[in-house]
């Protein structure tokens, strides 16, 4: 007796209606943690930090500096170095976080979980409702409880891809980093908007040295203090 064949076939609508909770309970899920991001990230409206930059990019002069960072909600933010030159990196605002989230003009996807220097991390992605943004998809490394971004994975349609890792301690609470590195590829000259900082445009252009064809550059700025929501002007920006 072919008992096999008489079992009917699982109906493909019965199917979707038994997994929508589950897909709907995950980006619920998603939705939560963002707004435990946003709600940590808003506490702070300005700052005044003083830190040192570090760059490792082949075709950039930038020794190790002393500088002061700007930044006003949502997207003003200035570098300053300790020679007094001003820069006003280009697209400021995927500098900051804060910025991300901005008019929630997103739709979050949970996308797992994940490690960063081993701890353990909720993965989300942010995907831009605007369909003229730059900014193609935000993928978000989450610690669930204390609600940091470790790390971020920005893809943009002009400057490639690049990404943001986060060492947190003395300003947790205020969701502020006490470093941040900047990854990215050098390739094409190409520096991903807000990191379009001073180079040296007449060095040879760097050879590729990995399997792709593409060498990465490192920028990190090391926070040593912070002054939050004192109330900066814009007048700082200009």
């Amino acid at each position: 007796m072919k008992i096999l064949g008489m079992i009917p076939a699982f109906p493909a609508c019965l199917l979707v209606l038994f997994l929508l909770p589950a897909f709907a309970s995950r980006a619920q899920d998603a939705n939560a943690l963002i707004t435990k991001v946003k709600e940590k990230l808003a506490i702070v409206t300005d700052y005044q930090a003083e830190g040192v930059m570090k760059t490792d990019v082949s075709f950039m002069k930038v020794p190790e500096s002393k500088v002061t960072i700007y930044y006003k909600k949502p997207d003003k933010f200035k570098i300053k170095k300790q020679d007094g030159i001003s820069i006003v990196p280009k697209g400021g605002g995927n500098i900051n976080l804060a910025a991300l989230f901005e008019g929630n003009n997103y739709t979050a996807v949970p996308a797992g979980k994940g490690t960063v220097n081993g701890a353990a991390v909720t993965i989300i992605k942010l995907l831009p409702l605007d369909e003229k943004s730059d900014v193609v998809v935000s993928t978000l490394y989450i610690d669930e409880k204390d609600a940091l971004v470790k790390k971020a994975i920005i893809t943009t349609r002009e400057n490639g891809t690049y990404e943001m890792e986060m060492q947190y301690g003395k300003y947790t609470s205020r969701g502020l980093p006490d470093t941040i590195t900047f990854l990215f590829a050098t390739k094409d000259y190409k520096l991903p908007k807000g990191l379009a900082f001073d180079y040296d445009a007449g060095e040879q252009k760097p050879k590729a040295n990995t399997a792709n064809g593409s060498q990465k550059g490192k920028i990190q700025i090391s926070y040593t203090s912070y002054s939050i929501n004192k109330g900066l002007s814009n007048d700082l920006f200009k």
